[in-house]
């Protein structure tokens, strides 16, 4: 029997941020833990990463299509990366409530895992964590979230991070929040 999400993982890598910071080599590799999550079964209601439009050229809405096509390449990218996802004390995944949306704590890799304890006064204590794909967080873990939810990357980084919303595109339809209905 495979898994489709019925459960949330168990963490697959410890990690002593302030090590990290000391060390100037051999840093932990997502990819290679990238390996256990491309292997788990595909999820069950993949939302397929929209195409991005060819860049228009010379119309008014130059900057809004501009952003749309970069925000699509990236949602594509980010759905076929493993990413780090940190566990709480409790064993469950780190999440952040803002705004009435939970949002699931992602890291490209370890030094931004790093930036995000220090931001958070807790570079000192031992963080657990586990590679996952961006597709399978968008469409299993975010619709297991209760109420709207989607993934942040890269929280508390300098470079400033990236929201995965809960719109339609980027989580399964059931799981969206409407726009339109909510103003």
């Amino acid at each position: 029997m495979s898994d489709h999400g019925e459960r949330i993982p168990s963490p697959s890598g410890r990690l002593r941020l302030t090590d990290l910071a000391a060390a100037s080599g051999d840093l932990h590799d997502p990819a290679a833990s990238a390996s256990a999550a491309e292997s788990e079964a595909p999820p069950s209601e993949a939302v397929p990463a929209p195409e991005p439009d060819p860049l228009p050229h010379g119309s008014e809405d130059d900057t809004v299509a501009a952003a749309r096509w970069e925000f699509a390449a990236l949602l594509g990218e980010f759905r076929r990366t493993a990413v780090l996802v940190p566990f709480d004390e409790q064993g469950s995944l780190w999440t952040a409530d803002l705004n009435g949306v939970r949002w699931i704590c992602a890291f490209s890799n370890e030094e931004a895992l790093a930036a995000f304890a220090r931001a958070r006064g807790a570079a000192g204590r031992e963080w657990a964590y586990r590679a996952v794909l961006g597709a399978r967080l968008l469409d299993v873990m975010v619709p297991m979230l209760p109420g709207p939810g989607g993934v942040a990357l890269d929280a508390g980084s300098e470079g400033g991070g990236m929201l995965f919303p809960p719109v339609r595109g980027v989580v399964p339809d059931a799981v969206t929040v409407d726009l339109e209905e909510a103003q």
